[in-house]
């Protein structure tokens, strides 16, 4: 009699392992080769993986040591190539020439920061002869452009021996003549655009504008006249008159520092004055000009020099890099269509 107290044989109490549950000793050598077979295919494919990465970081540090190699090599022929310029040919009896080109504004190069400073970099120098102002550019602050004609009288009372000739290649207009009429003398070309002796002042205005969208436009001045020129305000005649009186008042500074620089050369006409711009051959004519030629002809023919020598401030080396990759394109770009600007000699 079983002392089993649920009255159940001890050998029922656990049952024998089917044959489905119960692995034979082939079956379980098989499932180890399997698993190992995997695991060494994975290896295999992890080791492979880890290979090509190596490689391919190898190969992208290769080609990031080639770009800037290339890069230093760019830096270093602008360094070489167009800085010893000035000091080769500086040493000796020579013209010196400083560019004015582009838009006349503050931080451009055609600013009077860098303008002056490559003019007193050119009277200072003992072997400069004479000093060309190569002009190729519309315009712009008068501001400017009047900071460059009074240093030009400057330094032409301390070294008397040393004239100034501007040159003016495709356009010396507004502002740019501004800064030719201080020269001694001043040169253009047949075809060259010289002149538009006259003030600006542009901006938009979009009053009805915002009224047909149904935007309400807010602003709070302390000031009455603190909203002046806003483009979302009308303009008022009160205002408008006197900003005339400012656009009127810059003219009659612009006109007094031409009538000073030329002097008896300008003919008696009326419309010198009203901002019309005038072919070179004109000008000559009207006495804006004194006769045709280009640089290296006032050089040659007029002052008997024929080595010239660009005293004009130039970038950095990185700088001319990215002015070759274009960025200083959409830079000037995005200048163009500020809104706001000062006022303008155009």
């Amino acid at each position: 009699m079983s002392n089993n107290p649920w009255g159940e044989d001890e050998q029922n109490s656990n049952p024998p392992q089917s044959d489905e549950t119960q692995a034979s000793p082939a079956q379980t050598r098989d499932a180890k080769k399997r698993s190992t077979k995997e695991w060494r295919l994975i290896e295999k494919m992890v080791s492979s993986l880890h290979v090509e990465h190596r490689r391919t970081r190898r190969w992208g540090i290769f080609f990031k040591g080639l770009t800037f190699i290339y890069l230093f090599a760019l830096l270093g022929s602008f360094w070489y190539i167009q800085e010893p310029e000035l000091q080769s040919e500086s040493s000796r009896t020579h013209v010196a020439v400083v560019r004015v080109e582009g838009p006349i504004a503050d931080g451009e190069k055609a600013g009077a920061d860098s303008v002056i400073w490559s003019l007193r970099k050119a009277f200072e120098n003992p072997h400069s002869l004479a000093v060309i102002l190569r002009i190729n550019s519309p315009g712009g602050s008068p501001v400017q452009s009047g900071y460059v004609y009074d240093e030009i009288n400057r330094l032409s009372e301390k070294y008397p021996q040393k004239k100034v000739y501007a040159v003016i290649t495709d356009i010396g207009a507004s502002g740019a003549y501004y800064m030719a009429a201080a020269a001694d003398e001043i040169y253009a070309d047949k075809a060259s655009l010289v002149g538009s002796i006259g003030v600006v002042s542009a901006g938009f205005g979009f009053v009805d504008l915002i009224e047909k969208l149904g935007v309400e436009r807010r602003m709070l001045t302390a000031g009455e006249h603190k909203g002046l020129m806003d483009p979302f305000q009308p303009l008022e005649s009160n205002e408008r008159e006197f900003w005339q009186q400012v656009l009127d008042t810059t003219h009659q500074q612009f006109i007094d520092q031409v009538k000073a620089g030329r002097g008896d050369r300008l003919k008696n006409d009326e419309r010198l004055f009203t901002g019309l711009v005038w072919t070179g051959e004109q000008a000559v004519e009207l006495g804006l000009v004194d006769a045709l030629g280009s640089t290296s002809y006032v050089a040659r023919e007029v002052i008997g020099v024929e080595t010239l020598v660009d005293y004009s401030a130039k970038d950095s080396p990185f700088e001319q890099l990215i002015d070759r990759l274009g960025v200083s394109m959409a830079s000037h770009l995005a200048s163009l269509v500020g809104v706001g600007q000062p006022l303008q000699l155009h």
